[in-house]
């Protein structure tokens, strides 16, 4: 498994790079997830949807689908492809530290 290092802190992710162990996941390793992925900075909805996500995750073992996250997450499925411009749930849920949700491509 290959080996990424966020906020000095060596994590296994796989091959697409999304973490291998969401429990290696820290808040200040989303900023340098979130650069990788061309997101300068990381705003309040940002932040919304990826503790949306993971607590998604926590409850029921996998992310949300894009579907899911405009109807719960409080932020709006436009909203979401401004936010995470190459797909919103595969971006959320890699800057969040949890695995690619079921479904995304």
């Amino acid at each position: 498994m290959p080996i990424a290092t966020y906020a000095g802190k060596a994590v296994t992710v796989n091959d697409e790079g999304f973490f291998e162990d969401p429990s290696q996941w820290t808040e200040a390793m989303a900023p340098e997830i979130a650069r990788a992925q061309s997101i300068d900075e990381l705003t309040e909805p940002h932040w919304q949807v990826i503790k949306f996500m993971r607590a998604e995750y926590a409850e029921k073992g996998t992310g949300p689908t894009v579907r899911v996250l405009g109807k719960t997450s409080g932020v709006s499925v436009k909203d979401l492809y401004q936010l995470f411009p190459k797909g919103p749930a595969k971006m959320a849920a890699k800057i969040a530290g949890i695995p690619k949700p079921r479904g995304c491509i």
